[in-house]
């Protein structure tokens, strides 16, 4: 496996100099850190990533999980990184600290997130999901619940999954059969049923799992209102913490697939033998409520895969470009004797490259801003700013699908052009690459596929409060353009910027219209188009924030260092790595607004053409 690279520039830039993210620190929530502490978590992620979990992700790949008799063995390596992962407390690194967690703001904690991720995706799926089952049971457990499970789950001694998916009951997840029956004693219920497609639902990292499973009990309404969630264990747990006897909860098989080779993705069996007890968490029938929670924070989470991967093959290929020599200069064709190049020179190759930086980097500020508005919920709630706390809830609502869906496409069709890069090699196991385009693939379709995220931006986000959500966000995006559009590096570029909020604005108009006279269908059919809307104006927003304090920032070095000419700013760019940084800053947030933020006046004219062909058509057969 190739060399795993972390853009550690850009992720500071965008926690210290765009998010401003030491103005946590004045709020009680996170008053006992500090910038440098936060530097050297991330530090210390980075020697993590680097030199245990990128030198065995192709062992992984190539190696698998075996299942044999009901038991999944992962590869030994992946065990001894488990131990030293949880040995550094990353598990419960963003977690309460009353049960063993660290407390750092869950911000610090997606930048970690992204570094793991891109390093080995199959491995950090096992904390990702533990930490994830945690924190749903803090919110909604019962106090027995949270002394027994979370501190043992946040040390990494046990591990959690989500069980949602049957055979029959994927994206519907209403349609589940597991059933659910009293034994008698409060709260204790007999699991009956199957699940499949579950994260590491049986591995050999911990003695325990912790499953949180979706089940209606006997009676309930049919439908999504009749379910209920349990907290299953694996083994029982004694009234003094320890293991007991098995619950009856086995792998009936593993999945073959096309990647994440080593995560194990079970068929589990609930109660076989009639023995598997589950805990009710909260109320009776309100079980997905619960569970969105988790589902939630899983979306987010599969967006920085998919971004955690596209920045990794990112970073490859453009030390791939810049080493491989082949052809000559455009400009040299008719010359025999011209010198062969890097093809990091040829056009076509920077397109390429700067297509795949745009998204990595504007992914990058989508998932940051979205965790830290979840850090400045947390901290407003705590200090009584109701109001505050309201507006990055909906915010936060908002961007979720966003960060799901318009993150991990994107993402995959970055990891393509990085392998269009490398040519023949890309399509070899070699270099890498081929392996980050399979495991990213999945993104696009688990936890909620992507369809489905679209249909939750345009039919629910945007719908609810009296389309409150994305007022807020256009008072955002409205501020904005409003400050910077005389920029004088990015007006031109702001003006696009304002163009795209008004078609966007235009268009969420319309599907209101449309709803209003009783027309179903067709918002429906194109949720997904605008969906896609919606990310070229958010991401493009993203990018031009970054590119004005960037550019800021550039200005101070020119002045600086005396550079009032053309020609000595660009010799400024060209030998000073902060120089270069920032102007970089500037060229990416221009390029997307002018050949991405485009296509948003294209899907526009698509949504109003009210063609109905998708439907109208009668297939073959």
């Amino acid at each position: 496996m190739p060399e795993y690279y972390v853009d550690e520039r850009d992720i500071k830039f965008q926690l210290f100099e765009y998010l401003g993210i030491e103005k946590l620190l004045e709020f009680d929530t996170y008053s006992q850190f500090s910038r440098e502490e936060f530097e050297m978590v991330l530090s210390e992620a980075v020697k993590l990533a680097k030199n245990t979990l990128a030198p065995i992700n192709k062992l992984g790949d190539e190696e698998g999980v075996k299942f044999e008799k009901g038991k999944v063995t992962t590869p030994k390596e992946f065990k001894e990184a488990y131990k030293k992962y949880t040995e550094g407390g990353w598990t419960g690194m963003s977690s309460n600290p009353e049960y063993g967690g660290q407390g750092f703001p869950q911000v610090v904690g997606t930048a970690t997130g992204e570094i793991f991720v891109g390093s080995n995706v199959s491995f950090t799926m096992a904390p990702g999901l533990t930490r994830g089952a945690a924190d749903l049971i803090e919110d909604c457990g019962t106090k027995e619940m949270k002394e027994t499970y979370i501190p043992k789950m946040l040390s990494g001694e046990w591990c959690g999954t989500m069980c949602l998916t049957e055979p029959q009951a994927g994206s519907a997840v209403g349609d589940l059969s597991t059933s659910a029956k009293p034994t008698g004693k409060l709260g204790e219920y007999l699991i009956s049923g199957n699940k499949i497609f579950i994260t590491f639902g049986e591995h050999d990292f911990t003695p325990n799992i912790i499953h949180l499973v979706l089940a209606r009990i006997e009676g309930a309404p049919k439908g999504i209102k009749g379910v209920s969630l349990f907290l299953v264990p694996k083994y029982r747990v004694n009234p003094d913490g320890s293991m007991g006897e098995f619950n009856d909860v086995s792998c009936g098989s593993i999945e073959h697939k096309l990647g994440i080779h080593a995560s194990p993705t079970c068929v589990l069996n609930f109660g076989d033998n009639g023995k598997c007890v589950g805990y009710i968490i909260g109320e009776p029938n309100k079980g997905i409520k619960y569970m969105f929670k988790m589902m939630n924070e899983a979306r987010i989470g599969v967006g920085l895969q998919g971004q955690s991967l596209a920045s990794a093959a990112y970073q490859l290929s453009l030390r791939y470009a810049q080493e491989r020599i082949q052809g000559v200069d455009i400009r040299e064709m008719k010359n025999v004797d011209a010198p062969r190049v890097p093809i990091i020179v040829h056009p076509d190759i920077r397109r390429m490259l700067i297509y795949q930086k745009a998204y990595v980097e504007g992914l990058r500020a989508l998932l940051y801003k979205t965790a830290f508005f979840g850090d400045l919920l947390k901290a407003n709630k705590a200090a009584g700013n109701a109001d505050e706390a309201d507006k990055y809830q909906d915010l936060i609502d908002l961007f979720t699908p966003v960060c799901k869906a318009y993150s991990s496409d994107n993402a995959f069709r970055c990891i393509e052009l990085a392998m269009q890069i490398y040519g023949g090699y890309g399509y070899s196991a070699e270099y890498g690459i081929e392996q980050y385009l399979r495991d990213s693939k999945i993104a696009s379709i688990y936890e909620g596929a992507n369809g489905i995220q679209a249909l939750d931006l345009l039919g629910r986000k945007i719908a609810i409060k009296g389309g409150m959500l994305f007022m807020r966000y256009m008072t955002d995006l409205n501020a904005f353009t409003d400050e910077n559009k005389s920029h004088p590096a990015l007006a031109n570029e702001i003006k696009i910027l304002e163009k795209g909020r008004d078609a966007l604005a235009e268009t969420t108009m319309s599907f209101a219209s449309m709803s209003m006279s009783g027309n179903l269908l067709y918002p429906v059919l194109q949720a997904y188009p605008y969906m896609d809307m919606f990310g070229h104006v958010l991401v493009s927003h993203l990018l031009l924030e970054q590119a004005v304090v960037a550019s800021k920032k550039l200005d101070a070095l020119f002045a600086a260092k005396g550079a009032s000419s053309d020609d000595s700013k660009r010799a400024l760019i060209k030998d000073h790595a902060d120089a270069r940084f920032y102007a970089a800053k500037v060229e990416t947030a221009k390029f997307f607004a002018n050949y991405v933020l485009p296509h948003v006046f294209a899907i526009a004219q698509t949504i109003k053409s009210n063609n109905s062909s998708a439907l109208d058509i009668v297939f073959e057969s």
